[in-house]
């Protein structure tokens, strides 16, 4: 997965670990000023000590309230329950998935054909079982995904983390014979790194080669890339690309199309959002010409996929617009480039799939859900589409397509309607073949769409999910969200614990689709980037007020929630707008802007956020930091703090230090820190039903029991 993947997984969702990063000169006179230090010592005795404590004090509060086992229960019964949908992959002839349940907390990796998947009782074999090589190993293994020798998958690296952290050791593993190559087998150690197969026997790496950060960037990841014969040690690796200490990192990458292209590239990515490609011909080097700000998506007919986020500007031939999906061959990529799709000025693309003969591409319309399948009418020609025929209000994704042939899978869902598996199928009709069963009562919601005004003037929309004839008295208690950012669209998602723990007992629950995030392409999150990020933030409580203008709640009623860059708004609004929320829960949060470009990723961000060394950024990042805003003479919400000790893209400084502040004012406040998760969380379904029933409860105490 690549570093933007690794950061928005979860919408995310992006090597050394935390603890290793080193503080500014800034950073440490702060912490020596507070008397804070101890805390950036990420696994430090006396750090987890404080950890402990907090945790211990937030649940022994909380889960005295009778409603927390209840709460715990019914989470864990709906992530361990033995009908949840298996999320499908087209790989390695067959259909394959990662489970877990509560014999496999760590997790199964396992495999059937289509037809058995298909059925309503799959045939599954067990490829890996991660909780016996944890037991194995002395490990808490969390499986972070595979890069495998396509098109035949059977010779894959196994990327396993412990404990949840984005750093991770590489095994092979074989498909067919399912089991872990030991001897002369490739395996990497513990770094954040990524690998490409060149051949069988030929691996391409970008790591920490010393162990000594030497080959890392500021940000933390690799930057030079080597290839490893079989059997070599690391210090006979043949260096083939070398990158830049300033870069944010350096990747490689393998497409492979159904007619037996395949195209080997390298990638620079200079900043978060500008990314240099090459092709890699034997040992040479090929750069692309085609935009710095553009996603690579797949081959087809050996012809190169992409979008870009911004205007493509050509020499003497018409401007692509930005949030286009073209078709380039990768040898004339100027000339060559023809337009798969442009959206409208309310439409936005979501996913990209290539299968043997098409491109399928999700995309939004007024954040709403839609899909179309693309062919090529021949060189020069407009290419032309099908529109799928799927439910509406809903979110709608390329959930996995086959390259060696022209099937695809497409998930649908809404807040109120659980996972379907559409069966994209050549030129047959596109037809459902798997839904998940209902996990709360929705038969008195229904969902709609508001839009609120901005401070600015522009119409911001949102969703909210509510009983049917629900009073308009200001008294409902509702909790909202919102993501903003990194150019990612916050859509509708089916989420049990929700509907359970706050739906079902006559919560309404908001998602705003501020500025910053991607439901209307590139121009929305640029927008909002940077200096311009007050604007998400302008957002977020414009729908706040919209809420209580409607009489759907009021401030005594209204709670808020957000984790990574939402952490930040939710903390941003706190401190902005105290006098707004009652309830604020802030998950593994970005929240000292003074300092985060110090602090683990941190330096990968500035083109998100801006930076300290740009005085008039300087100036803003300064102005909206949460931590540095927090007064001892304002009354604040009581917030519920979140993060994880294992996370080393955000890392929990952040968290601690704005508890620690909190503490030192005398200001009450909740903090939980699960000790194995990493950014994505907590790793197992216990822990991640303990915090969500503690946020529940929370919120319950806060919303719902207020007169």
């Amino acid at each position: 997965m690549n570093l933007r993947g690794w950061l928005l997984a979860s919408a995310v969702s992006v090597l050394a670990v935390a603890a290793t990063v080193p503080c500014s000169a800034a950073t440490q006179a702060v912490n020596k000023q507070n008397n804070t230090a101890f805390l950036s010592d990420i696994h430090g005795a006396k750090a987890l000590e404080w950890v402990r404590a907090q945790n211990n004090k937030t649940t022994s509060e909380l889960e005295k309230d009778k409603r927390y086992q209840e709460f715990y229960d019914k989470t864990l019964s709906v992530l361990q329950a033995p009908d949840r949908l298996p999320s499908p992959d087209f790989f390695a002839g067959g259909i394959w998935n990662f489970w877990q349940d509560a014999q496999h907390p760590h997790g199964i990796w396992r495999a059937a054909t289509l037809e058995s998947y298909l059925s309503s009782d799959p045939s599954w074999q067990t490829k890996i079982d991660f909780d016996a090589l944890s037991k194995q190993d002395h490990k808490n293994w969390v499986f972070q995904g595979t890069s495998c020798l396509n098109p035949a998958d059977e010779k894959c690296l196994i990327a396993l983390s412990d404990g949840g952290e984005d750093a991770v050791t590489l095994r092979e593993f074989n498909t067919k014979t399912g089991q872990f190559v030991k001897e002369n087998g490739f395996e990497f150690s513990r770094s954040k790194q990524n690998a490409t197969w060149l051949d069988d026997n030929t691996i391409l790496l970008a790591r920490d080669w010393d162990g000594k950060g030497t080959d890392l960037t500021a940000s933390g990841y690799p930057f030079v890339v080597k290839k490893v014969e079989r059997g070599q040690s690391p210090a006979q690796a043949q260096e083939v690309y070398r990158g830049q200490p300033s870069d944010i990192s350096v990747e490689t990458l393998a497409l492979t199309d159904g007619q037996g292209h395949r195209l080997v590239l390298v990638s620079r990515r200079v900043t978060f959002f500008e990314v240099r490609f090459a092709v890699l011909d034997g040992n040479t080097l090929h750069w692309l010409s085609i935009p710095e700000k553009a996603d690579v998506q797949g081959l087809l007919n050996g012809r190169l996929i992409f979008s870009v986020n911004e205007d493509w500007k050509r020499e003497g031939l018409p401007t692509i617009p930005a949030g286009s999906v073209v078709s380039v061959d990768p040898e004339n990529t100027v000339q060559s480039a023809e337009i798969v799709f442009t959206p409208s000025a309310t439409q936005a693309v979501e996913d990209i799939g290539v299968t043997k003969s098409a491109v399928l591409i999700s995309f939004l319309d007024n954040v709403r859900g839609r899909a179309a399948r693309f062919k090529t009418a021949g060189a020069g020609k407009p290419w032309q589409s099908e529109q799928l025929n799927l439910p509406d209000m809903a979110s709608v994704h390329v959930a996995a397509t086959s390259t060696q042939s022209d099937e695809a899978f497409v998930s649908v869902e809404s807040y109120i309607k659980p996972r379907e598996l559409w069966l994209v199928q050549g030129e047959e009709k596109t037809r459902q073949v798997k839904a998940a069963p209902a996990r709360f009562n929705a038969s008195d919601l229904e969902t709609e769409q508001l839009w609120a005004t901005s401070t600015d003037g522009v119409k911001v929309p949102y969703f909210i999910v509510h009983r049917r004839n629900m009073p308009m008295n200001g008294q409902n208690p509702t909790l909202m969200t919102a993501y903003g950012g990194f150019q990612v669209s916050y859509t509708p998602v089916y989420a049990p614990e929700t509907g359970l723990l706050w739906l079902e007992r006559g919560g309404v629950y908001v998602v705003a689709n501020i500025r910053g995030g991607g439901e209307f392409g590139p121009k929305w999150h640029e927008v909002a980037r940077k200096s311009g990020r007050m604007k998400a933030y302008d957002d977020f409580a414009a729908v706040g007020k919209d809420l209580i203008h409607r009489g759907i709640t009021s401030t005594e009623h209204l709670g808020i929630r957000g984790r990574s860059n939402g952490g930040l708004l939710a903390g941003a609004e706190m401190v902005q707008h105290p006098d707004l929320w009652k309830a604020v829960i802030i998950g593994v949060p970005l929240l000292d802007m003074e300092h985060f470009e110090t602090m683990s990723a941190g330096a990968s961000w500035v083109g998100e956020y801006g930076s300290m060394s740009v005085p008039s950024e300087a100036e803003f990042l300064r102005k909206i930091s949460p931590l540095q805003s927090l007064k001892a003479d304002v009354t604040y919400p009581v917030p519920f703090i979140f993060t994880s000790t294992s996370d080393d893209r955000v890392g929990p400084v952040h968290a601690r230090r704005f508890a620690e502040k909190l503490q030192s004012m005398g200001k009450k406040f909740y903090y939980y820190e699960d000790i194995q998760g990493g950014h994505s969380g907590t790793v197992n379904a216990p822990e991640v039903a303990q915090e969500r029933a503690l946020e529940f409860v929370y919120l319950s105490q806060f919303l719902m029991d207020q007169p």
